[in-house]
């Protein structure tokens, strides 16, 4: 193994989810900004910035290619649905002080996948999978029991992001192109709502002061700069390694909302929590055996079912 190559991978998947692991803390800064006007924005300057990456790299025929096949560009069209609800439900969930509930949502991500496997792929589980699903819907039922109400903001950002990666696994399209894409295709809708402000006479950045604006443009970049760090850590790593990373990002999340957003965490979400935590030592324990077992690489591992983005 080339220790070099390794550490660097390290190093790249640390920083992509380190980024992601740190939204609230950014995304908060825009709190007296609505939701809706920050996926606008983050969609806008996000294909702004990445078509000048398109550029200097030279990809534009990749995407002209896509474009020009309906039937891949229909798939990217569910993504970019999928993509864009998941965005606009954490940024709901951060404006909203319902962070914990945001990070247990990524925590049931990859438990998710492998419920999605079955039902859509028709994929076989072992019994490691099946203890991690039955223990992920143990810690739904006891979010209705206890706590009271139906976690929708933990499944609809599992399933929205859940989803999304089962569509994005059937596009043979690079991070790259099919991130301009996707926010591509969501500026139609974002240009209908930007045209309602102005109507409203709120302009499109100019009620903002220099600070927002600021942050508001950087959120583009902010959404490829992760994306591209992943990409190079996949590019190093073994999937089983890239696995273990996975968990970083809502791990930040749950330590933030605690720590430095002073959300409340009830004993009985708290035992969500730990259901779900041993649901993923059981999924971690199923992938890595996957991984280890040359007769199973067939089966791949369950870890790379997730494509992280946010």
């Amino acid at each position: 193994m080339n220790v070099g190559r390794h550490l660097a991978g390290i190093g790249f998947g640390l920083l992509a989810y380190g980024i992601w692991g740190f939204f609230p803390l950014f995304f908060r800064q825009l709190a007296h900004v609505s939701p809706l006007e920050v996926l606008c924005h983050r969609a806008l300057w996000a294909c702004v910035f990445v078509g000048l990456l398109l550029s200097a790299q030279r990809k534009w025929r990749q995407v002209r290619l896509t474009v020009g096949n309906p039937r891949q560009l229909l798939w990217l069209s569910l993504a970019a649905l999928l993509i864009g609800s998941n965005w606009l439900i954490f940024l709901w969930a951060v404006d909203s002080r319902q962070v914990v509930a945001s990070s247990l949502g990524y925590f049931l991500t990859p438990l998710i996948n492998v419920l999605l496997g079955l039902l859509v792929l028709k994929e076989t589980l072992n019994r490691w999978e099946w203890f991690a699903v039955g223990l992920a819907l143990l810690a739904v039922v006891n979010e209705i029991v206890a706590v009271g109400q139906l976690p929708w903001i933990s499944l609809a950002l599992a399933g929205t992001f859940g989803t999304y990666g089962l569509v994005r696994k059937r596009l043979p399209i690079d991070v790259l192109c099919g991130l301009w894409l996707e926010t591509a295709l969501m500026l139609p809708i974002c240009a209908l709502y930007l045209g309602w402000r102005w109507q409203q006479g709120l302009a499109l950045l100019g009620d903002h002061d220099v600070m927002t604006v600021s942050l508001l443009i950087s959120a583009g970049a902010l959404t490829a700069l992760p994306l591209l760090a992943f990409s190079a850590a996949t590019q190093r790593l073994d999937l089983a390694s890239v696995g273990m990373l996975i968990y970083i990002n809502p791990t930040l999340q749950f330590v933030i909302a605690i720590q430095l957003f002073g959300e409340p965490l009830q004993a009985a979400r708290l035992l969500s929590f730990a259901l779900i935590w041993l649901g993923l030592l059981a999924f971690s324990i199923s992938a890595w055996r996957k991984y280890r077992c040359p007769n199973d690489q067939a089966m791949g591992v369950a870890a790379s079912k997730i494509h992280l983005r946010q």
